[in-house]
């Protein structure tokens, strides 16, 4: 495979921006062995933005020959007050990501705890300071949206270290490629400011797109407040949800007739369906059109937007594909023992 297939692969969707095109492609023209990173907050079940949309991205960069990290950020969720601050349950629940990312994503991934790293990288805190030195609190405060915060918040300080961290994350891991929800822009542009001053090597920075909640958008422009969320669980669809509760919960999605734009059914045909099964076939009964295989996003959306097609099949359907592209992730986890425990500790119901 050569470069300009490489780029491809990761340019395309649902990568959404890429800090800079040019320095990506500089990267991948080179012989040198590229180091890929993804910082996941470890903070109650996965569902298909967490999964599926990071699991295809992550497919796409080991198809390309990078080296991939998932970083399992056990401290960054402690400090951020998740699951109760309970590290043995944030631990055990960072399992079960492994074996969700492995399940979906096949080999070529290597996974690394925040303990892990912080054990092994001698300077680690050292370097913090160094960082801390190039930042003033106006600045930090302003990157604080990473960690899902706010800073009219009331924080503990701890949470004014979590943008410092995650950065110095990068440069501890000999990052090449920072790769991350369009949420965690704010934390790799940072990186790219100020790792220059430092002497440290500047990382490419890819985003990719962030799958909407099931709930009608908010009038809050800042996407991360409508993106799919576990603390919204009415408006996510979960790995470990049955087939009854997927539907169940599509049923209810805001999808009116006719709107495209901003309907999270459509958003996960088009970023999920799509991609992964290449078409999306539409099922009806007779008197109302009958089956109609659709191969493409486009025609699909011409359809609903010319209301030839009812919300209620677009849902049903839609369920059946989701059911389906989950199912031998969703068998891992609900067999699980511990797992099914732990979700049931932390308010989650798991169906068999």
């Amino acid at each position: 495979m050569n470069a300009e297939e490489k780029y491809n692969l990761i340019a395309r969707e649902p990568t959404e921006e890429i800090v800079t095109p040019e320095e990506l492609k500089k990267l991948l023209e080179s012989d040198s062995s590229i180091k890929h990173y993804i910082g996941l907050e470890i903070s109650g079940p996965l569902h298909l933005g967490s999964l599926l949309i990071v699991g295809m991205k992550l497919k796409d960069f080991v198809q390309a020959g990078i080296k991939v990290t998932v970083f399992l950020a056990d401290w960054h969720s402690y400090i951020n007050e998740k699951l109760g601050k309970d590290l043995e349950k944030i631990k055990a629940v960072a399992e079960s990501y492994k074996k969700a990312f492995s399940a979906f994503v096949g080999p070529g991934l290597n996974f690394m705890y925040g303990s892990e790293l912080y054990e092994s990288y001698r300077s680690y805190w050292e370097d913090l300071l160094k960082v801390a030195t190039n930042l003033n609190l106006t600045r930090v405060s302003r990157t604080l949206t990473v960690a899902g915060r706010d800073e009219k918040e009331e924080l503990t300080f701890a949470q004014f270290i979590y943008p410092l961290m995650q950065i110095n994350d990068i440069h501890a891991l000999d990052v090449d490629i920072a790769h991350g929800g369009t949420d965690q822009r704010k934390a790799h542009m940072l990186a790219r400011d100020i790792f220059p001053k430092m002497g440290w090597k500047v990382p490419v920075a890819v985003h990719h797109h962030l799958l909407p909640g099931l709930q009608k958008p908010s009038e809050v422009k800042d996407e991360t407040f409508s993106k799919m969320s576990k603390s919204k669980p009415s408006g996510a669809i979960f790995i470990h949800d049955s087939y009854s509760q997927i539907k169940e919960k599509l049923q209810r999605a805001w999808c009116p007739p006719g709107i495209v734009e901003g309907n999270p059914v459509m958003e996960i045909i088009k970023y999920i369906i799509m991609p992964i099964k290449g078409e999306f076939l539409l099922k009806r009964e007779p008197k109302y059109g009958g089956d109609y295989l659709f191969k493409d996003f486009n025609e699909l959306s011409e359809a609903y937007k010319n209301s030839k097609i009812h919300p209620f099949d677009l849902k049903t359907s839609t369920a059946d594909y989701i059911y389906e592209i989950i199912k031998p992730v969703r068998e891992t986890l609900v067999n699980d023992e511990d797992y099914v425990k732990i979700m049931e500790s932390i308010g989650f119901r798991i169906e068999k």
